[in-house]
């Protein structure tokens, strides 16, 4: 018999937990002593709750495996919800212990009482309460079932805490069997059939990759079937990395910052084939005007996203990596669409992708971005939330998945610094790099502090243009210059100082040679470290396709405007 946080520490070690994030409080206070005992796996004390969330989510993107936060009642719970809600909108797999009052003060506004689950519902895949100690084994074992199959997502398990210091029998699963949650792994024999003869009837298919393909570990197969088939392709923000950079049928990145081959090429296709995407606004613009002329496919692992913005004529429910495995074994060698490259090719010899204006004058983000991923290609790269991130999208050339996170669908500012910490725990001895904002990096700077007492080393770049740069952008063109509230430029810290007084090392540089100078040496360092890079202010992230508009409406860089004029 043990009780209710000594079987905790069990399920965690029985999963194969190597680091849980978390901090303690008065609700929490028998799991966090259970939690000294224990040799089985790390906990690391961060320095807010909400860093506890995004640490869980960066270690799940960068390992593939269940992300674990533990945090105590009331206001630490409630600290989380921001992360836990960044990880539901990209299918994270987490799973979140919050420690509640004692079964017998739930409901009487018990000091650090809250309804939890009430508050976790809308952003979890699953949420309990545990009210006896018999249950408490079967829960722990479902949540991180759930948490990791069919479409990914975050669990969230609410336990009183006199279930913690009760004890009981420790009777762990082997086995789940939940009457109500079968995810569908192979997709329909006779859907996939039809689908590869759309493509043998097609004459400008298109593949449109998001984060599903990652989720699925499915990037071997789909190169695979780009390889047999020709078939070019367009990936999401979360798709990044699930085809090399330089695939010759790699369109790039689609959408509201995307290229303008990718966003012609989703406009001018007959067959579109959403793979582990979920047509989002950000990707369609207009839907009424998106692949207007395309018959659609769409494969998810999820029924309830097929049809739900795009209506799909080629439905598939399945695992993505079973699908485009079986998919491959459909499809012929003998396709043709040399003609559809030919249109492909002339839109990308009209406007290249992604090229900026460099200057010698002043940094540029796409310089810096472009430099250090030509000194540490194979570096995790983390961003948070703003221009950077776009320009990051652009210009670092991913090769792998998993090598970039970042809070694509609920755009969360804050995330990176917290994220990075999990991603430095799951990638021991790898180059991690976190690209913020000046604004970003402020929200949960005191994770720096986290880093240094962990022992673990990341480089975080501030792109610095003393802006709320994404928000500015939109000011300048479509709220006529009125920057309200955005300027930073005389409230800023000094974020050399401010880095190394959590210990990082840290440096302010304004040219090239300052910046190859201080990468290198942060390279060597052992330690956490901070470039505060000091970059052109009104630099935009271009293309652009304004809000509400058709995708093939973009805002084009002048330069390249300038260049088809001529």
């Amino acid at each position: 018999m043990i009780n209710g946080s000594k079987m905790i520490c069990e399920a965690l070690k029985l999963e194969g937990v190597e680091v849980v994030f978390g901090y303690p409080g008065g609700a929490a206070l028998n799991i966090y002593d259970e939690l000294y005992k224990q040799n089985d796996f790390k906990h690391v004390l961060v320095r807010h709750e909400q860093g506890a969330a995004h640490a869980a989510d960066g270690y799940a993107r960068a390992s593939g495996k269940v992300g674990v936060a533990i945090v105590t009642s009331g206001p630490g719970f409630t600290n989380t919800l921001t992360g836990v809600a960044t990880a539901y909108a990209d299918s994270i797999p987490m799973v979140l212990i919050s420690a509640q009052v004692a079964n017998s003060l739930i409901g009487t506004d018990a000091f650090q009482e809250i309804d939890a689950v009430g508050m976790s519902r809308p952003c979890v895949k699953h949420s309990y309460l545990v009210k006896t100690i018999e249950e408490l084994p079967r829960v722990l074992k479902e949540a991180f079932f759930i948490a990791r199959s069919g479409r990914p997502g975050p669990v969230h398990i609410d336990i009183p805490k006199d279930i913690t210091a009760t004890k009981g029998e420790f009777k762990y699963p082997s086995e789940i069997n939940i009457k109500t949650y079968k995810p569908t792994y192979k997709g329909n024999p006779r859907q996939i059939k039809r689908l590869a003869n759309a493509i043998l009837e097609s004459k400008k298919p298109l593949l449109y990759l998001g984060g599903g393909c990652i989720s699925s570990n499915a990037s071997n197969e789909i190169r695979y079937f780009i390889e047999k088939t020709k078939i070019p392709a367009v990936c999401t923000l979360m798709g990044l990395g699930v085809l090399e950079h330089d695939n010759p049928y790699n369109l790039r990145m689609a959408g509201m910052h995307g290229s303008y081959r990718a966003n012609m090429a989703m406009s001018e296709c007959d067959l579109l084939i959403s793979v582990g995407a979920r047509f989002d606004d950000r990707i369609t613009g207009k839907t009424s005007e998106f692949a207007k002329l395309a018959k659609i496919a769409h494969i998810d692992i999820d029924p309830s996203s097929i049809s739900k913005i795009i209506k799909a004529d080629f439905p598939i429910v399945g695992d993505i990596k079973n699908v485009m495995s079986d998919l491959n074994n459909e499809v012929g060698n003998n396709l043709d669409f040399s003609e559809w490259h030919e249109i492909l090719n002339r839109h990308e010899n009209l406007y290249p992708t992604f090229t900026y204006q460099d200057s010698d004058e002043v940094l540029k983000p796409q310089w810096v971005i472009n430099e250090c991923a030509k000194i540490t290609p194979n570096a995790n790269v983390i961003t948070d939330v703003g221009q950077h991130q776009m320009w990051v999208a652009q210009f670092f050339k991913f090769n792998e998945p998993r090598r970039l996170s970042t809070s694509g669908g609920l755009g969360t500012m804050g995330y990176s610094i917290p994220a990075a910490l999990g991603v430095a725990f799951a990638k021991n001895n790898e180059v991690v790099l976190n690209f913020a904002g000046d604004g970003s990096f402020l929200m949960n700077i005191q994770e720096l502090m986290t880093l240094t007492a962990s022992n673990k080393k990341v480089i975080n770049i501030i792109l610095n243009n003393s802006y709320l740069g994404m928000v500015r952008q939109w000011q300048t063109r479509f709220y006529n210059e009125r920057y309200s509230e955005t300027n930073l430029e005389d409230v800023q810290p000094d974020y050399e100082m401010l880095a190394k007084s959590f210990g990082c090392d840290a440096y302010r540089v304004k040219s090239k040679d300052e910046f190859i100078k201080a990468y290198h040496e942060c390279l060597k360092s052992p330690r956490t470290c901070v470039i505060d890079v000091v970059i052109s202010r009104f630099e935009d992230v271009l293309p652009m396709v304004p809000a509400g508009a058709a995708i093939y409406n973009m805002i084009l860089p002048q330069n390249l405007i300038a260049k088809d004029n001529k």
